[in-house]
């Protein structure tokens, strides 16, 4: 199959000049509207700390393992540390399809309070579990959070963003997902610092980092979740849901606030257009599957399961196993999973000021490609038992690549490929298929760990990483400088 290339005809965000569209309306550029900055930056960046929530509950996990495991005795369990590490991701496979139910029929503002509320629940509740019954439900509800706000954050952000900005936008969302993993490693580090380098599992299981610590790595996320659920009560709800629902005059009222009069009306007309009288207020799943609908929904699907199966976040979620097998002890190895932190950080801005100059298209292969390569050298590495600063320099190398491709990119696309009247379903399948690759990811690393080996698992990852770089060739069209109406009407084509 060819690369599908989105109409040359087109126009570009730098475009000066009136253009027809669709029914012979003409339509203000966007360049021309005045846009109140302050106010998008501000609801953007309310939505965005959805995905900063799901950062630090998404990693915190990783540092806590090594004491958590010992306070519940499942040190020697591979099936109890899987089941562990994946409670959280099973319950974003219920939120993410929760969303998918409810976020086209009650919209995406009200989700995402519930989303906030369940995240200070769950931190709370896993800081002051007893037991690893209450543990595991804790984590569950924390997942059922991240499975919301995924879904939503990016894209309640890509409906309200002009089209000229809305991958620097989107990507903002995946910059404070950075900031949240960055920020459960620095506190991670924190309380974890001072653990002797010679420390036995004997003399851990009794300490207070085993009985205390690793519960206040859980509890700290209560604060910004708090801060989330009341900012989110004064943040507009989604133009476009509004406008789905069949409510005009709002979502031409939060338009009017976003670039002004002219702005507003040119949207809501576009958005019009892809709305018949007979798609307001209605959802169906059974839309999804139409001629036009599913092959967009196949891409989406493929790219979110991609953005896992790549293997990067295993050095997250199980990055004791990595840093130990490279020789570092328990404080070395919370230190050299800071550095990392930093380095996503600083290659998630490369992508926020790339994305919509490159393309979606260009960061996605060279994110591929990138990785492919670095998997066979570090695989190649473990093979040897190469041990040293080395060692983490590749995966620092992995990190960055990552951050500035795979990571964001993908949420920018599968937030924007969908059509207005079916979104908040189709993304949600999407990223349930990212939820179930993360969590098929997370529960058999240890076994192909202990199989393969670290040098094995990570050339398997090389070969995922190929194959999708022929994917992303073949099928990902660039969709940078389009509205969303204008992606619908060329990818439904």
């Amino acid at each position: 199959m060819t690369t599908r290339t989105l109409g040359a005809e087109s126009r570009g965000a730098g475009s000066s000049s009136p253009s027809m569209v669709g029914d012979g309306v003409l339509r203000r550029p966007e360049t021309e509207a005045q846009f109140r900055m302050v106010f998008l930056w501000a609801i953007c960046l309310v939505a965005a700390m959805g995905g900063l929530l799901f950062g630090y509950d998404w990693v915190v996990i990783g540092g806590a393992k090594p004491f958590y495991e010992l306070y519940f005795a499942i040190s020697d369990s591979p099936f109890m540390q899987g089941l562990a590490m994946s409670a959280a991701l099973f319950g974003c496979l219920i939120g993410a399809a929760a969303s998918g139910i409810f976020a086209d029929r009650f919209g995406r503002k009200w989700l995402l309070v519930l989303s906030a509320f369940l995240f200070a629940a769950s931190s709370i509740g896993t800081a002051v579990a007893p037991g690893f019954g209450t543990f595991g439900i804790a984590r569950l509800a924390g997942g059922i959070g991240i499975g919301l706000a995924s879904n939503l954050s990016p894209m309640y952000i890509a409906e309200i963003s002009p089209a000229r900005m809305r991958g620097q936008f989107v990507a903002v969302n995946q910059l404070t997902v950075v900031v949240g993993i960055l920020a459960a490693q620095i506190v991670n580090w924190l309380i974890a610092r001072n653990v002797p380098s010679d420390a036995t599992s004997t003399l851990l299981a009794g300490s207070w980092y085993a009985q205390f610590g690793w519960r206040w790595m859980f509890a700290a996320c209560a604060i910004p979740a708090a801060a989330f659920f009341f900012l989110m009560l004064f943040v507009p709800e989604s133009p476009r849901w509004l406008a789905k629902a069949g409510r005009f005059s709002e979502a031409e009222n939060v338009l009017r606030k976003i670039g002004g009069k002219e702005f507003a009306h040119s949207e809501i007309e576009n958005i019009r257009e892809t709305l018949s009288n007979d798609e307001i207020g209605r959802v169906h799943f059974r839309d999804l599957l139409a001629p036009g609908v599913s092959r967009i929904l196949v891409l989406g699907i493929a790219l979110a399961v991609l953005q896992q199966w790549c293997g990067i976040n295993v050095i997250f979620n199980y990055a004791q196993e990595v840093f130990s097998a490279a020789g570092y002890s328990v404080s070395g190895i919370m230190q050299s999973i800071v550095i990392t932190g930093v380095v996503n950080l600083v290659f998630t801005f490369v992508a926020i000021f790339t994305v919509d100059r490159l393309g979606r298209r260009p960061l996605m292969l060279l994110g591929a490609a990138g990785l492919a390569a670095i998997y066979v050298v570090l695989g190649a590495a473990y093979y040897a038992q190469s041990h040293g600063v080395h060692m983490v320099a590749l995966i620092v190398v992995a990190i960055g690549c990552y951050a500035m491709s795979l990571a964001p990119v993908t949420w920018v696309v599968i937030a924007e490929i969908f059509p207005n009247r079916i979104r908040g379903a189709a993304m949600s399948v999407a990223v349930v298929a990212l939820w179930t690759a993360c969590t098929v990811l997370t529960f058999t690393f240890p076994y192909l760990n202990l199989y393969l080996g670290a040098h094995g698992t990570f050339w398997l990852y090389a070969a995922i990483c190929i194959a999708g770089f022929f994917f992303i060739w073949q099928r990902l069209p660039e969709t940078k400088d389009k509205s969303l109406e204008q992606i619908e009407a060329e990818l439904t084509a």
